[in-house]
């Protein structure tokens, strides 16, 4: 399997391809670089298309996927509804992956969520999460991601930032956002009766596991039929 890496001079798209090794890597593609998708002819099963650039490029990455027959990984975030149209869109023609986190350990913070919210009754929610300074989205993809998946067991209204007074009401899902120096990434769900309360946390050492979570995906993604796919397939093919 061979990537083509679109926003290869990112910070991101640097540590895959240093783990990915130059016999991966078919392209490496950024502005930065002074090159685009449309530079390269990739086509076949061989190949996969991972981003890491700016969900500003989804309209670009998907006509080119499409146009050339290849799978896609998409790992930025910040996508708008139109957005994720075109990528729903594209999935019915090729293969899609798409993850707010590509970590293994994220995707089983949301399972873990996910059953005890069926299990725990009528709990308080509340969701923390903390990233560096210079991230841009706020709440984070991963905060929301993980909060998506509780609301399939349970109808909750997010409260983002809670800035009014008030008792906090009955069916809110609470998610709130530190933004401090390097921190690389930290998710903690608490959820809470009057008798007891359960704490789940997941805190990211170093970027390497997002991109060894993404080449694990882009390894399973290019032997997948046309489709969206996300972290919580990959996890049930193991």
């Amino acid at each position: 399997m061979k990537i083509i890496l679109n926003g290869a001079a990112g910070r991101m798209g640097k540590i895959l391809a240093d783990m990915a090794g130059n016999e991966k890597i078919a392209a490496r593609v950024d502005v930065a670089l002074g090159n685009k998708l449309t530079d390269f002819d990739f086509s076949g099963n061989n190949y996969c298309v991972v981003d890491f650039s700016n969900h500003s490029a989804t309209r670009d990455l998907i006509n080119y996927c499409v146009d050339k027959n290849l799978p896609l990984l998409i790992a930025s975030t910040g996508h708008n509804d139109d957005e994720i149209k075109i990528i729903h869109d594209a999935a019915k023609k090729i293969p899609v992956f798409m993850s707010a986190n590509m970590s293994l350990g994220i995707a089983l913070l949301a399972d873990i969520a996910q059953r005890i919210t069926e299990n725990f009754g009528a709990c308080d929610i509340e969701i923390i999460e903390a990233h560096h300074n210079q991230k841009l989205d706020v709440p984070s993809g991963t905060a929301l991601l993980l909060a998506d998946r509780i609301r399939e067991s349970r109808k909750l209204d997010f409260n983002i930032g809670r800035h009014e007074n008030g008792k906090r009401p009955e069916n809110e899902l609470g998610i709130h956002s530190l933004r401090y120096g390097a921190e690389v990434g930290m998710h903690e769900i608490i959820f809470a009766t009057p008798e007891e309360k359960i704490t789940i946390k997941h805190e990211a050492n170093n970027r390497a596991l997002f991109a060894r979570g993404a080449l694990k995906a882009a390894e399973w993604i290019v032997n997948q039929k046309p489709g969206f796919y996300n972290m919580r397939d990959l996890l049930r093919s193991n």
